[in-house]
């Protein structure tokens, strides 16, 4: 375990357009549990116009948004962001991309119009929405991921699929996850970490959480960190209320 004078550098794009159903409270959450083992965590949010320098951030973060979002800001990402995002990618930079994010990571985005917004193909997937009559993919959503569970809230009209040896993040349990029909939820890629689960993920989490902190950290310094446990009492509450909540239910 390394001193309390690691840092670690959130990348937060698009905070004003990209945050539905409590997504900021992932940036709080990554925060508080590094500030809490006294790692210092400063957030720099990345908005229109922004650039991305590939090596000045640790980790990067994007929330979800409706579809009138993602065109909003489909453009910008791709020319101000697009390439050094990839770049940071290979390099081993932490990723987590939620919802609307998650799918401008992937190849493209097919709107029921048909009209498609390029992706950044950071994850080898699309997106395609079925058309307005087709019912959202919505509710309260359990996935088992690495010998734990991940749990949240789901609401999409996109249908996501995974190409040929992309690894889902988790597998569904109780839900929808990518597409509501081959049990996945979720795409990883490096240590880039796509998902639908809002709600918001990292609080109801908090393994998860310090999975991506300690995978920055590791990233950052060069050597394997074993992060300070922390009282979870509330958060564990939190997610076994989401489990109880799933099960009664079914």
């Amino acid at each position: 375990m390394r001193s309390p004078s690691m840092q670690l550098r959130i990348a937060h794009l698009y905070p004003r357009v990209m945050n539905v159903y409590g997504d900021r409270g992932n940036i709080l959450s990554l925060v508080r549990r590094c500030r809490a083992r006294g790692i210092d965590a400063s957030v720099t949010p990345l908005g229109g116009g922004a650039a991305l320098v590939p090596d000045a951030h640790d980790l990067i973060f994007i929330g979800g948004a409706q579809d009138r979002e993602q065109r909003r800001i489909a453009d910008d990402l791709q020319s101000t962001k697009g390439a050094a995002l990839r770049e940071a990618v290979e390099a081993g930079a932490v990723v987590l991309a939620v919802c609307g994010g998650y799918q401008l990571f992937g190849r493209f985005y097919r709107e029921s119009s048909g009209a498609e917004l390029a992706g950044l193909g950071v994850f080898d997937l699309w997106t395609e929405h079925p058309g307005p009559g087709v019912p959202r993919l919505i509710g309260n959503v359990v996935a088992e991921y690495d010998g734990d569970t991940l749990v949240g809230f789901e609401n999409h009209g996109g249908r996501t699929y995974l190409g040929d040896g992309m690894e889902p993040l988790a597998r569904v349990r109780s839900g929808f996850g990518n597409n509501g029909k081959d049990g996945t939820e979720g795409a990883r890629y490096k240590n880039a970490f796509g998902t639908y689960i809002h709600g918001s993920l990292l609080p109801k989490n908090p393994r998860f959480a310090d999975r991506l902190i300690a995978l920055a950290l590791c990233r950052r310094y060069g050597e394997d960190i074993r992060l300070a446990p922390l009282d979870d009492r509330l958060e564990d509450a939190a997610h076994r209320a989401a489990l109880k909540l799933v099960g009664s239910r079914r």
